[in-house]
């Protein structure tokens, strides 16, 4: 899989350059500030590495509010909302994969807060590398619309995270490569595709 995460990240990084630059520079002009956010979140084995997306809020946003984005979160910029509603925030962390950080599908990466409440159970997600996409990103792809309400960051905690990293368990268990491309294929589909929005206490079923 790792020869996959390579040739893949790699050919993306290359046939998508345009796009990427052409992101950078709206980026850059939009609103003060670097064009790439740096990221620290938790990868195999507990290790923190610095994950890499276009910058989609200000640039103070760490310290303005939670660390989990919610609906209507006043720090997401204009080009910022574009970014996030198509993912295409994501795109830088095919460097992530290409260097070996990050896998093409796995677990998704948390910030290092969220991990320190993890279970001995839910540490499990650590034993692979964390992915660009997931079952449960799939699955919680309009997950900023369940964050509302005064306490957005509380729901993210004990409901949201539970179930996606539930899901994320679920998954590692029956993980084949032709699982991680039909995950790779749904992701894709994803994007552009509606479909009914799922509540935070969806249960543990990855299948869509």
């Amino acid at each position: 899989m790792r020869l996959l995460d390579v040739g893949i990240s790699l050919l993306g990084l290359i046939v998508l350059s345009p796009v990427l630059a052409v992101l950078a520079i709206a980026v850059r002009l939009s609103s003060r500030g670097p064009v790439l956010y740096r990221a620290q979140r938790v990868g195999q084995g507990g290790r923190t590495f610095t994950l890499y997306k276009f910058r989609s809020m200000v640039v103070d946003a760490d310290s303005r509010g939670p660390r989990v984005t919610g609906s209507g979160d006043s720090r997401i910029t204009p080009i910022g909302r574009f970014l996030r509603r198509t993912k295409l925030d994501e795109l830088p962390q095919l460097f992530n994969t290409l260097i070996g950080d990050m896998s093409l599908v796995g677990p998704r990466p948390e910030d290092p807060g969220y991990v320190q409440g993890y279970s001995p159970v839910q540490r499990q997600v650590l034993s692979v590398r964390p992915g660009m996409t997931s079952p449960a990103t799939v699955l919680h792809r309009h997950e900023e619309d369940m964050l509302t309400g005064p306490d957005w960051e509380d729901t993210y905690r004990t409901k949201i995270l539970p179930a996606k990293l539930s899901i994320e368990l679920e998954y590692l268990q029956r993980r084949t490569v032709a699982d991680d491309m039909r995950v790779l294929a749904q992701t894709v589909a994803a994007l552009f595709t509606r479909r009914e929005r799922l509540g935070p206490n969806r249960g543990s079923e990855w299948r869509i």
